[in-house]
């Protein structure tokens, strides 16, 4: 039998199983959907009502100011995990308040064990995954798409979300502006939220506009989670969809407001080439247009206190694609994504901007962004120019980016967008429209997402091209005990993103992915979860002739997750890659073209993250190209106490072909540490053998208050040297600075 014809044998029998499984994965759900307990899973009219208070509370974690006490609380609060549908083990009680400036969050977590509470993070954004937490999330327009979600532990660490498009896009870098103090007692653990309004986008014009909002509460040990509303494991907590809602707000603020953030930055750079100073003044102006429009102003930006990228081993003949890790392309990002999904073409490619190809900085001289929402309507503005890129490429270039959502039903959406780049005479412009239509309502309570983009491509060099075009479709259906994502995109040979990236040119891929997740019980109640993969295929092909360019079928064999949170996984695929010109991994590692093909395997195994020493250990085996290869990843995390964190990284690979073999070894650790919620930092080592370089970066931030900071960067850079048997590092570059933000409200 043929490789082909094995395949689609493959894929038609994983296809009827599937098939056959459906009646049994999804049940039978009549209107009125209920849990264990018989209770109605999605109550549709859950309040909490505010209260207003002329003295605001102190905001010190303890909630025994009297008007606490006349609040109305919530405390009907229903497991998600690990018993859907059953009572909270714990009491939660939620209370809020407001004044004409500020909202006000007391909530007060009973625990019958607080002992034997997990709070061992307190830096910005941690990793709430890993602690007892409570989480709040807030949709201002009730347009139950877009809001906020905050997160604090007992140790009183913050961590902040931007939410777009009922849950599909999050915005993990965003740093709102606001406060929570925590406090531990006999009973539990208290905290008290203050939120200014103007951290908050929402309309205006209502004497008293409703609110949606929804918490949660996480308790570590038992892997327990809880929530208010939606609690159903087929929602996430970012769908808004399904959240309670808050009414009492009586003539909340409207005003404007202007919140600038100057810095001032300075420090030492030393190259082989000498030293020289570096000194850096400039900053940002927020300004509050109406609560519904933010206009944003950045002058000299600078990013130093941003941390080093991961580095990464490339195995493959495709580019490395590095995230976006700079807070102001960050924040806001969801409204400047074409919706065209994955990362095979990435229209708007941020990292263009202040940085090139070698991933060195290029000067951004200022700029201007203005986000907001009115009604239906979501709108997005930014103007960026940047100065002289310092080696002769260019002078300067300006990049601008424009575009438009509009709210469709309950759940959908349509946009469009548009995006220029000018350097010199030179011009280069993306456009493109893109549609969603979601509904968390399927076959009773079930969520699906169906939706695509179209894109075009100008360059005034080539003029304009037709066929210039690239398109994606994708279908969703996203839920606990089975899920499917399908997808077919295609980019023309004439599609050239240059504010982009693009991680293959000129094809046309389909992929589907089909998982199975039953939650047994009996005598397997140990375990909480498993899934099965029977298709996972990834078809790609070069546009103009059709002829393979890569595939994979993977099956996952077993995919365990124990109710103590360790988890187990093996599989098997089958890769293929054509190479139409050859490929060098090395120098002295080429492959001839041809299509090649071979099977991989794979096992991975990972504990709790929420106990103090946790592992995750993948690795692969099996043929690459015209031989064989073996990777190996191994993480480690030794979490001692709240104030200290240790993370240990090794990655191996070992290739051995018919052009000969190619060994590579990743090291790197990540130390962090903190103070207390407002003094923390961490140090990141890496080494590349690839490369053969060190990197060491080293990063103190101090915050003191919401909004200001005081950073202290190191980075140092070593380049491996050897002369005989003889081997030594010899500094290649390294960069001192302190950066001071302050913050001023007017």
């Amino acid at each position: 039998m043929s490789k082909k014809a094995l395949f689609s044998c493959l894929f038609w029998i994983s296809f009827f199983l599937v098939k056959a499984q459906i009646p049994s994965i999804l049940p039978q759900i009549d209107t009125h959907s209920k849990g264990q307990t018989g209770k109605a899973l999605y109550p549709t009219s859950a309040q909490i009502h505010a209260r207003k208070c002329i003295a605001p509370p102190q905001i010190d974690g303890f909630l025994n100011e009297p008007v606490w006490g006349l609040c109305s609380a919530v405390t009907s609060f229903t497991q998600r995990e690990l018993t859907q549908g059953a009572p909270a083990s714990e009491r939660t009680e939620v209370r809020i308040l407001y004044d004409e400036e500020h909202i006000y969050i007391g909530v007060m977590c009973f625990d019958a064990r607080p002992d034997l509470l997990i709070a061992r993070e307190m830096m910005r954004d941690f990793n709430y995954s890993l602690d007892d937490n409570f989480i709040v999330v807030i949709d201002p327009y009730l347009d139950r798409r877009n809001g906020i979600m905050l997160v604090t532990n007992p140790a009183g660490a913050r961590a902040d979300f931007q939410v777009f498009n009922n849950g599909a896009s999050v915005n993990a870098f965003w740093n709102g502006i606001w406060d929570v103090r925590t406090q531990l007692s006999s009973e539990g653990w208290s905290s008290e939220w203050v939120i200014p309004l103007n951290t908050l986008r929402y309309p205006t014009g209502h004497p008293e506009p409703v609110w949606g909002i929804n918490f949660e509460r996480n308790i570590r040990r038992k892997r327990e989670q809880v929530r208010w509303q939606g609690w159903s494991r087929d929602m996430r907590i970012e769908q808004f969809v399904m959240a309670g809602t808050l009414h009492g707000l009586q003539k909340i603020s409207g005003r404007s407001f202007l919140d600038v953030r100057p810095y001032t930055l300075g420090g030492l750079q030393n190259e082989p080439s000498g030293a020289s100073d570096l000194t850096r003044l400039g900053g940002e102006a927020h300004y509050l247009i109406t609560p519904a429009y933010r206009m944003n102003l950045t002058l000299n930006t600078d990013f130093a206190q941003v941390e080093a990228d991961q580095q990464q081993v490339n195995l493959t003949r495709f580019p490395l694609f590095f995230p976006e890790l700079r807070d102001f392309f960050l924040e806001g990002d969801d409204y400047f994504n074409f919706g065209f999904g994955g990362n095979r073409v990435i229209p708007f490619y941020t990292r263009r901007i202040g940085l090139n190809d070698r991933r060195e900085q290029v000067p951004i001289l200022g700029g201007v962004r203005v986000l907001g929402k009115e009604a239906d309507r979501t709108l997005g503005f930014m103007s960026l120019q940047t100065g002289a890129d310092g080696v002769g490429e260019n002078n300067g270039e300006n990049f601008s980016a424009i575009s438009w959502r509009q709210d469709v039903g309950q759940q959908s959406t349509i946009g469009a967008m548009s995006v220029q780049r000018i350097s010199g005479r030179d011009f280069h412009a993306a456009a493109g429209i893109n549609g969603r239509w979601s509904t968390s309502w399927l076959w009773g309570r079930r969520n699906l997402d169906v939706g695509g983009a179209l894109l075009h491509t100008y360059d005034r060099s080539s003029g304009f091209q037709p066929g210039a075009l690239a398109w994606r479709c994708f279908l969703s259906y996203p839920n606990d005990r089975f899920s499917v994502f399908a997808s077919a995109q295609r980019a023309d040979s004439l599609f050239d993103p240059q504010v982009g990236i693009m991680l293959r040119q000129a094809f046309r891929e389909q992929f589907l992915d089909v998982s199975l997740k039953p939650r047994p019980g009996g005598w397997l109640s140990f375990i909480r979860q498993l899934e099965f993969k029977p298709v996972s295929v990834s078809h790609t092909q070069n546009d103009d002739d059709g002829s393979m360019q890569s595939f994979s079928y993977t099956i996952q064999w077993l995919g365990v997750d124990t109710r103590r949170g360790d988890r187990l996984s093996m599989g098997h695929s089958v890769v293929a890659e054509g190479l139409r010109t050859g490929f060098s991994l090395t120098p002295t590692l080429q492959f001839a073209p041809g299509l090649y093909w071979w099977r991989q395997n794979n096992v991975r195994i990972s504990t709790f993250r929420g106990r103090r020493l946790a592992v995750d250990s993948r690795l692969q085996w099996g043929g690459y190209f015209d031989g064989r290869s073996v990777q190996h990843q191994t993480e480690l995390w030794w979490r001692g106490n709240r104030n200290a964190q240790l993370s240990l990284r090794l990655e191996l690979n070992d290739i051995q072909t018919e052009a000969g073999s190619w060994s590579t070894t990743l090291v790197g650790s990540r130390l962090g540490y903190a103070l207390n919620a407002r003094c923390f930092g961490s140090l990141l080592t890496q080494w590349n053998s690839a490369q053969d370089e060190l990197n060491l970066n080293f990063r103190f931030q101090y915050i003191p208050f919401v909004g200001a900071d005081v950073f202290l960067i190191v980075n140092q850079v070593w380049r491996g040297d050897r002369q005989g048997e003889e081997r030594r590092f010899l500094p290649l570059r390294q960069v001192v600075v302190t950066k001071v933000i302050w913050r001023f409200v007017a």
